[in-house]
């Protein structure tokens, strides 16, 4: 019974610890993403200039 009792005491002192590194972490700016979000837009559909016809200069999205 007494292993139990150290197996549980054990298990709630490491998820103490994952979870004060997650605090730590979070309030680091670990999961900050600035960048991303501004940039994003620009890269979603990639034209190009379809090369049959070029009067009209249709784009295409790219695959």
């Amino acid at each position: 019974m007494s292993v139990i009792y150290l197996l549980i005491s054990v298990s709630i002192f490491v998820a103490v610890c994952f979870f004060i590194a997650f605090i730590v972490a979070v309030k680091s700016g670990q999961y900050d993403d600035d960048y991303t979000p501004s940039v994003r837009i620009l890269f979603d559909d990639e034209t190009k200039i379809n090369p049959q016809n070029n009067n009209s200069q249709i784009e295409e999205k790219q695959v």
